[in-house]
């Protein structure tokens, strides 16, 4: 049960609740509106207020969080299994990430080797997972089933519309995830309920592909299974060819020196080349002016001028020789000179040819390094390559399962669906004492309300889409016999959960259900809620304008009792529930 709720600022009223029924009492001026942008009494408020402290998400209830809040740290006191006295756990805006707990109730699942002392304090979300486990008995995996959904049954807030339907506590909530909770607080195989889940989310994938293959353009990349089988083979055959280049690579160190080193090989052998060809050309011309290089023959001359009738003289002849000498010195000299410059070409050319000989060697062998393997990044980047290659296969096997999915899951979406309905049934019928005993409380309660000759039931019955739970009243589909509804509906609910050891011992409502309600009607109400929390050991907060009250008052019900201190009122700046007023949305 829920004990008391305080804050550590001054102005906010402190509440302490008892076992059985308790009255949280407010009166509103004439000119007070539901729609009123003012924070004022604060009946919805404290319902918020309770889901902050028992792990509601901070995005979920934005009072909390507000700039005029989140410096305020609240606390609430409550019982807990194992535990002689309240606990108490605390949480602020600020923080709202965290909730700290007065005492350590984890337990030995954190894993502590000794137990800790004093407070703690632990995400929400482990403070959720502690709710779950020891508040509704949820151990181990539970898919479908949660504890702050079950919770929004047992205390549902108008700020998520959960007066609008009694099987949801939020507006936009799917009917097989509300099901496999009402199934969990029923005593009904939730685990089975949930499989509607699992098959509605299926359901609502294929509609979605469906929906893209239709498009002209999403059609095209999602595609047939036919054609991406094809895809896929000619990808793995991609993939494959470049694991094998990938294994047989080989990282030759120093393979930029190596690439450089043969570029230069390369080029000194195109040099060699040029440099042969010139000095081979000058080559053949030496030899041919070694050919021309000849004596000069002057054994004419003498004759020619013997017979012109003249004689040379001794003198002549000796000037003669020595030009002869001098000539044949001239010539010997010149063919010397051409002998040595084509010996000096023959020796560059054989020089030449050896050195080409070992620069052919020197490429052969860098090339053939150079070939078994190459540098660290040419094997980053083929492994990139590779990467790259393998991901566009791993898209193509998604697109294919995804096509497989939209064209064969339609008849088995179908075929399960009827199997799981007959499940259902199967364990509904083996199931009737549990629905049994959810029906006749329901029915008895609302006759509590509407007379012993008004029928009333729980129509429980496995649907082809999810388990269907429709609490009925037989009425005038007036606005108050529908939130009556959600009345003996809940109190089904919070009764059942309790004595078969799968929830709390607390329900609490706004004052919002009883809006529109015959003042008989919340009499009698209000009346059946005392009489069933004492029998049921169980605690019922409810949120009451003076209006309501008085009107049940009238009807012989007697609030005396059950009301709890101090009185909220919207009349000044601080009779609200946090003792002045700032700017909010939605309904407080």
């Amino acid at each position: 049960m829920l004990r008391r709720l305080s804050a550590d600022d001054e102005r906010f009223k402190e509440f302490s609740f008892t076992e059985g029924l308790n009255l949280i009492v407010a009166s509103t001026t004439a000119s007070s509106a539901d729609t009123d942008s003012r924070n004022s009494a604060g009946k919805s408020s404290l319902i918020e207020l309770i889901h902050f402290l028992l792990g509601a998400r901070a995005t979920n209830t934005t009072l909390a969080v507000n700039k005029a809040l989140r410096h305020i740290t609240f606390r609430l006191e409550m019982d807990w299994p194992g535990l002689d006295s309240p606990l108490g756990v605390r949480r602020s805006g600020q923080r709202a990430g965290f909730v700290t707990l007065e005492e350590d109730v984890t337990g030995p699942d954190d894993g502590a080797m000794f137990p800790r002392t004093g407070a703690v304090e632990l995400p929400v979300e482990r403070w959720t997972q502690l709710i779950e486990r020891d508040l509704f008995g949820l151990r181990g995996d539970h898919p479908g089933v949660s504890g702050r959904v079950l919770l929004s049954f047992l205390a549902r807030r108008i700020s998520s519309h959960g007066f609008n339907d009694p099987t949801r506590t939020f507006s936009r909530q799917s009917a097989p995830e509300a099901a496999s909770n009402l199934a969990y607080l029923l005593g009904l195989d939730w685990q089975l309920v949930d499989e509607y889940r699992q098959l509605a989310a299926r359901r609502a994938t294929r509609a979605q592909l469906k929906k893209a293959v239709d498009d002209p353009v999403w059609g095209r990349i999602v595609g047939s299974t036919a054609d991406l089988r094809g895809q896929i083979t000619l990808a793995e055959a991609q993939v494959e060819l470049l694991r094998a280049q990938v294994a047989a690579f080989q990282v030759v160190p120093e393979y930029e020196r190596l690439k450089d080193r043969a570029d230069q090989v390369s080029r000194r052998i195109q040099q060699l080349a040029q440099e042969d060809v010139i000095d081979q050309h000058n080559l053949e011309e030496l030899r041919a002016a070694v050919t021309e290089t000849t004596d000069v023959e002057v054994d004419y001359i003498e004759p020619v001028y013997r017979e012109l009738g003249v004689v040379l003289n001794d003198q002549v002849r000796r000037r003669f020789e020595d030009v002869k000498t001098f000539h044949h010195s001239v010539v010997r000299n010149r063919r010397r000179f051409l002998e040595e410059e084509i010996a000096e070409l023959t020796e560059r050319l054989q020089a030449r040819r050896s050195e080409r000989a070992r620069l052919g060697e020197d490429q052969a062998r860098l090339l053939r390094d150079l070939a078994e393997g190459g540098a660290l990044e040419a094997l980053t980047a083929l492994q990139t390559t590779l990467g790259r290659e393998e991901a566009a296969l791993q898209a193509l096997r998604h697109r294919f399962e995804a096509a497989q999915t939209l064209e064969a899951s339609g008849r088995q979406i179908t075929a399960k669906s009827v199997e799981l309905q007959q499940a259902v049934d199967t364990d509904l019928q083996e199931r009737r004492r549990q629905t049994d005993e959810a029906i006749l409380l329901f029915s008895h309660y609302a006759q509590r309300l509407y007379g012993e000759g008004r029928e009333a039931y729980l129509a429980i019955q496995a649907g082809r889409n999810s388990l269907t739970i429709t609490p009925r009243i037989d009425s005038d589909g007036s606005r108050g016999i529908s939130n009556m509804v959600i009345f003996c509906f809940d109190l089904t609910l919070a009764v059942l959960a309790h004595r078969h050891g799968r929830g709390p011992d607390f329900l609490i409502h706004d004052s919002h259900l009883y809006d529109g309600v015959d003042d008989r009607q919340v009499a009698a109400a209000l009346k059946l809620a005392a009489e069933v929390t004492a029998q049921e050991n169980l605690q019922y907060i409810v949120t009451i304008n003076t209006d309501s009250l008085s009107m049940a008052a009238q009807r012989g019900f007697d609030p005396g009792p059950y009301i709890r201190s101090p009185h909220l009122t919207d009349e000044h700046e601080s009779g609200g529930l946090f003792g002045f007023r700032f700017k909010t949305t939605g309904k407080r």
